[in-house]
């Protein structure tokens, strides 16, 4: 019996301990302060338009709210004398903190940073709100996203570029300091125009704010300046790329417009609002400022592709990783329609983050052209004649590439070796690669091969007489000729010395021309390819788990620059080639 009471008062003393424990740990946790973004509200604001203007603005922010906690404030200048602006940003961030907001990012509705309205009646928005910190990200003119709206108006206007000539305008500035910074901002968006049609001629001209000082003189200067242009020969387009007022038809941006030019021969586009771009902008700053969970990033997967077989030997790379991500394939060199296809599925299935992996023999290999396909970089890849489309996405995106500059690629080219390889002292082994155009680039793949011929003799227990890196370079008819001889020079020599040539196909899948353009040489070739191997699939995973720290968590308003600036140029994408390895 005293046992049993023993026992019994160490089971309370048990319990009794372990409800101090969780109470100490609660506490604690309560002094813990929650993540800075664990849920950010969005404030839109927007200058106010009139009664159609706005019914674009709620309509916009209405679908905005369906996908982020979302708010619209209109500002501007106090005019009827019964309600000042702040009262409306004030119950907006109200409304945002009920909804659970531990952060404010106000998104302004505006082209140019340097309108007028935002500047003037910026003020209207608190640097704190309730004890929250309050952030403000960048103006539409900021994002690439933004620039597909007038490369469209443009394009609905546009016949026959090389005969019209182009006049974007902006409005809104207060001094010629802030018309030239929207007119620096509009020829910056104007490049995805000018990168894609070759026009007569184009300008850019900005109206002042109606109480700017001298903006009476200063717009019928705007104004002669453009009917001027319209007088010339040829067919004279204007784009006005304005967020403008819109009481009704008439009492409208564009309605003055139609006033201003309507007796020249003068083209009028739209303005920009409404496009559905307009949307996309907003969720795509949602999903930079708001963090994400695992479950809402996906992995694209950008191979080469080709036959079924090759794309088969891939699927069983990523076969085991699939039960941990969502793995999407774009199989192509880049191609803008089949990114466009497979992120706008993964956007549709609720993702909001993607790994985009260039599964691409070196890091540089297609960078250039997928950074700028995924708004990533802001200038075209240098070489490529016309550029390619831009994916269209509130997408957050993170890449990387280059899986042979991995320490991994030389185990499973010992691999391939070894699967082949009878007696090493008599062998002399080829890698054997695609291989780049430019000679400086194909040296470059070379001294990564060179690396990994170092990593692999470390690994051997008996040596190979010798391991050589060696390029096809298969594209370019003229180099691959130079090539080829060398690669057959090589084979002949060691034949006729009485050695054995081992030839190692150092491409992702298969053997692609090799056996065929060595014709009847005498040697023994591996057409396997590094693929299907575990050590790729790990590099695969490696890659993702080091991106997906800083793709899951949300970015400080001032970060989004190094996304948006053009990038410093390497030697590669200055002479940019194409690789192809079906």
């Amino acid at each position: 019996m005293q046992m049993k009471q023993r026992w019994a008062l160490v089971g309370l003393g048990m319990l009794i301990g372990y409800f101090l424990v969780f109470l100490i740990w609660f506490s604690l946790m309560a002094l813990v302060p929650a993540p800075a973004w664990a849920k950010a509200g969005f404030l839109v604001v927007a200058g106010d338009r009139g009664f159609l203007g706005n019914q674009e603005l709620d309509t916009v922010v209405e679908r905005f709210g369906r996908y982020a906690a979302a708010r619209l404030a209109l500002i501007g200048k106090h005019r009827q004398g019964v309600e000042d602006y702040a009262g409306y940003a004030e119950r907006a961030m109200a409304e945002l903190v009920r909804e659970g907001a531990t952060k404010i990012v106000v998104v302004p509705l505006f082209v140019s940073a340097a309108d007028a309205t935002l500047q003037r009646y910026r003020h209207q928005i608190p640097a704190r709100f309730q004890g929250l910190p309050i952030r403000w990200a960048p103006p539409m003119a900021a994002s690439h996203l933004t620039a597909q709206i007038l490369l469209d108006r443009v394009a609905a206007l546009s016949r026959r570029p090389a005969e019209e000539r182009l006049v974007v305008v902006g409005a809104g500035a207060w001094d010629e300091q802030g018309a030239r910074r929207i007119e620096t901002e509009l020829r910056a968006l104007l490049r995805e125009v000018t990168d894609r049609f070759t026009f007569r001629e184009i300008t850019v001209e900005v109206y002042y704010d109606p109480d700017a000082p001298e903006s009476e003189a200063r717009n019928e200067a705007v104004r002669e300046r453009i009917v001027h242009l319209a007088a010339k020969r040829g067919r004279t387009l204007l784009v006005p790329f304005i967020i403008g007022v819109k009481f009704d038809g008439r009492m409208s941006v564009e309605g003055w417009l139609r006033r201003q030019f309507g007796a020249y021969d003068i083209q009028l586009g739209e303005t920009v609002l409404p496009h559905p771009e307009v949307l996309t902008w907003l969720r795509y700053t949602a999903n930079r400022f708001t963090p994400a969970t695992r479950n809402e990033v996906a992995v694209l997967v950008m191979p080469h592709g080709s036959t079924r077989p090759y794309n088969r030997g891939l699927e069983r790379v990523l076969d085991p990783l699939r039960s941990d991500y969502r793995i999407e394939m774009a199989p192509g060199m880049g191609d803008a329609q089949i990114l466009q296809q497979a992120v706008s599925k993964l956007e549709e299935e609720g993702y909001r983050r993607i790994v985009f992996v260039r599964f691409y023999a070196l890091e540089d290999h297609m960078k250039a052209r997928t950074d700028y396909i995924l708004g990533l970089r802001a200038t075209p890849p240098p070489g490529a004649g016309s550029p390619p489309p831009r994916v269209r996405s509130s997408m957050v995106f993170a890449s990387f590439g280059g899986y042979e500059e991995s320490p991994l690629i030389a185990r499973i080219l010992r691999d391939r070796i070894l699967e082949i390889s009878q007696r090493p002292a008599e062998e002399t082994v080829i890698l054997l690669a695609h291989g780049r155009r430019e000679d400086e680039a194909d040296r470059r793949w070379r001294a990564v091969m060179e690396a990994n011929i170092e990593r692999i003799q470390g690994m051997l227990a008996q040596p190979f007489q010798s391991i050589k890196a060696m390029t096809l370079r298969e594209d370019w008819p003229e180099q691959r000729t130079q090539a080829l001889a060398r690669i057959r020079k090589e084979i002949e020599t060691v034949n006729r010395n009485g050695g054995r040539v081992l030839v190692i196909s150092n491409r992702l899948y298969g053997s692609g021309p090799y056996r065929r353009l060595l014709g009847n040489l005498e040697f023994v070739m591996n057409d396997q390819g590094l693929v299907p191997h575990p050590l790729m699939t790990r590099w695969l995973r490696e890659g993702i788990e080091r991106l997906l720290p800083g793709l899951l968590r949300a970015q400080e308003p001032g970060e989004e620059d190094s996304l948006e600036l053009p990038s410093r140029l390497t030697a590669d994408e200055q002479a940019p080639d194409p690789v192809a390895e079906p």
